[in-house]
């Protein structure tokens, strides 16, 4: 139980400003104050919605629960600070259960109304007030819905046309290379029966499908790339001396066997083994060594694609619980690679601090803050520049820097860059909901803080994020 409320405390908290004695006396006759010590709470989310509370002394914690886990949504000392059953007074009002929890940080004194007191001291003395503040919550709240709602389908649609965009070229390479395998196994099952209906001994077919496996290893090997010269060149060279040995059809091959590492002696070989098959020969060795460079590069193709979906769960965190200790750069890495079609022509910097600590936080909404930081630089820079991406620790904060060479923030928008529906992008290419929605995801949700430098060489943001939970 309480302990009842001196009229005089009353005046002391704004939410009782300009009331009448009357008023005054009717509040506290309703109202008792109750202490609870530090860690106490004061009431949980989903229990009745039975009293609106009112701070008159300490520090108290208002904490909202989501996907399991527990979001500090305010922590103040501030007096006539106020939660629980706010709206009891309103008709549209939801179910009558207290949607965050309330605990003292420290020792506190709370006022106690009861929700249906407030409510009818609300109806008798300010019924205008209440049809007013019903409507302009339910006008807020529609609001903000459609707002968020077309941020989320826009971060949707922008997920999709990346992935797209980033699959397409892997998957185009595998469709590709596929119908060319084909082709060449085909052939090579032709050539095998044209050198095995001609005067070929088995011995000799052994010895050429030795050559075939020695080419494959060497063909396997990496080397040092040539440059356009030299592999031209070196084509020459091999057309000559295949065209020397007979084979007239050394133009459609030597650019095969250059590419595997081949030299002239290697052939001298095949000559010596094979006779008057060399023809065949090279022609089954030259699919052979395309149907090797055909798989490794449906290889190189499916592991891109393996690559691009493990940076989408990076990015999404779908199998990953809401709210963990994260390393910020694997988030930063995957952001890139779903904007991989729009950096172009622009050159990505990294200067990481592998040092830094893991941070608290939900991963997903903060690389939708790095997407959407990253994009509005690569915008700036017009697809040609250098992005720079840096972390480090800023005493108790891990900081990211996101920094483009661009024209820079126009000064007219600068004080209000972050306010919903401003942007700099020309009309239709920005919603300008970009940075309001990271700024909510770093402040509100994290506890963090935003805010850039600009000037005519470009346009840094800066990210800071505590290394400690609240």
């Amino acid at each position: 139980m309480g302990t009842p409320i001196d009229i005089e405390e009353l005046r002391t908290l704004f939410l009782f400003e300009g009331m009448t004695p009357e008023q005054l006396a009717e509040v506290a006759a309703s109202c008792e104050v109750r202490a609870y010590p530090a860690g106490g709470t004061v009431y949980r989310a989903g229990e009745p919605s039975i009293a609106l509370w009112v701070l008159l002394d300490g520090t108290l914690r208002l904490v909202r629960h989501a996907d399991g886990e527990e979001v500090v949504v305010n922590e103040t000392d501030y007096r006539g600070s106020y939660a629980g059953a706010v709206r009891a007074f309103a008709t549209s009002a939801g179910a009558a259960a207290y949607p965050t929890s309330l605990h003292a940080v420290t020792d506190c004194r709370f006022l106690r109304w009861p929700a249906n007191d407030f409510a009818a001291f609300v109806h008798k003395w300010f019924p205008m007030a209440v049809h007013l503040f019903d409507g302009l919550y339910l006008g807020i709240r529609t609001t903000e819905a459609t707002v968020r709602q077309r941020e989320h389908l826009a971060q949707l649609g922008t997920l999709s046309a990346n992935l797209a965009h980033e699959l397409n070229n892997p998957a185009a390479a595998t469709v590709r290379a596929a119908g060319q395998l084909r082709d060449r196994v085909a052939h090579m099952r032709q050539k095998l029966g044209l050198i095995a209906s001609g005067p070929v001994d088995p011995e000799m077919i052994a010895g050429l499908i030795t050559i075939q496996e020695r080419a494959v290893e060497i063909a396997s090997k990496k080397r040092d790339p040539l440059s356009p010269l030299q592999e031209s060149d070196l084509e020459d060279e091999m057309v000559d001396h295949l065209e020397d040995l007979g084979f007239d059809r050394a133009v459609d091959v030597a650019p095969v066997f250059v590419s595997a590492g081949l030299d002239t002696t290697f052939f001298d070989d095949v000559a010596a083994e094979v006779g008057d098959a060399l023809p065949s020969a090279l022609a089954w060795l030259g699919y052979t060594l395309e149907t090797e460079a055909l798989m490794d590069e449906i290889e190189d193709a499916s592991n891109r694609i393996s690559t691009l979906v493990a940076s989408i769960k990076q990015y999404t965190h779908l199998d990953q619980a809401a709210h963990q200790e994260v390393d910020l750069h694997p988030g930063i890495d995957s952001t890139l690679v779903m904007l991989g079609h729009k950096l172009g022509d622009i050159e990505v910097h990294r200067a990481y601090d592998t040092t830094l600590p893991p941070v608290p936080a939900f991963a997903a909404e903060l690389n939708q803050v790095w997407t959407n930081l990253i994009d509005n630089a690569v915008d700036a820079m017009d697809g040609h520049g250098v992005l720079e991406l840096r972390t480090y620790r800023d005493g108790d904060y891990a900081a990211v820097d996101v920094t483009d060479h661009g024209r820079g923030v126009p000064e007219e928008v600068q004080g209000r860059l972050f306010e919903p529906f401003v942007t700099t992008k020309p009309v239709g290419q920005g919603s300008g909901l970009g940075l309001d929605n990271a700024k909510r995801i770093v402040e509100k949700r994290h506890r963090g803080t935003i805010d850039f430098t600009t000037g005519p060489k470009g346009t840094t943001f800066t990210v800071r994020l505590p290394l400690s939970p609240g």
